[in-house]
């Protein structure tokens, strides 16, 4: 069973985060650990038609973003890694700079600590120097950065096209066999 705990702040983007909880949630082998920000919720409640209800009911234990004490907060929580998606910059910059002032910035510093998969899916356009200066810290220290950036050569016909091959990189970084989208192939 693999155990995955996942952030959501409050970067445009929620789609990606629904998506990827929909996804994993359908799978009997993997246990989800789920942490928004408030701002998170916000982009929920803009974003899409889904209710904090239901992404909660995607998930397996759910935590508040305000509580330090909480399992995922501690190193000697067993799991497989995390996943911040979307990342804001704030929170990448929170991270680069060791700074646990919530659960998820917290759960991600113990994630770098005791060196298990961290991957941030930070959305942000442009980026500034200050955001690179950040991100390749943190990639530097062994996070994976996977910016949702769409591909075309499967000809993705909707957002959902785009939103599920994103899905399925997410997926493979954590080694969790998927066939959410088409492969490349020759």
């Amino acid at each position: 069973m693999k155990k995955i705990i996942v952030g959501i702040t409050g970067a445009s983007g929620t789609v990606y985060a629904i998506d990827l909880l929909e996804k994993l949630h359908q799978m009997d082998d993997v246990e989800v650990h789920l942490v928004m920000s408030q701002w998170a919720k916000k982009n929920l409640e803009l974003e899409t038609d889904y209710s904090l209800k239901q992404i909660n009911a995607l998930a397996d234990e759910t935590y508040n973003i305000n509580d330090q004490g909480a399992t995922i907060s501690s190193g000697s929580f067993l799991n497989d890694g995390m996943v911040i998606v979307p990342a804001s910059m704030k929170t990448v910059a929170t991270i680069a700079y060791g700074i646990g002032d919530n659960l998820i910035t917290r759960a991600a510093d113990v994630t770098i600590k005791e060196q298990r998969k961290l991957v941030i899916v930070p959305r942000e356009t442009p980026l500034s120097v200050i955001h690179l200066e950040n991100l390749t810290k943190l990639a530097k220290i062994g996070a994976q950065i996977i910016p949702p950036m769409p591909e075309f050569y499967n000809h993705p016909k909707t957002i959902e096209d785009i939103v599920k091959h994103q899905t399925m990189k997410v997926l493979d970084a954590f080694g969790i066999p998927n066939d959410v989208d088409e492969r490349w192939k020759e």
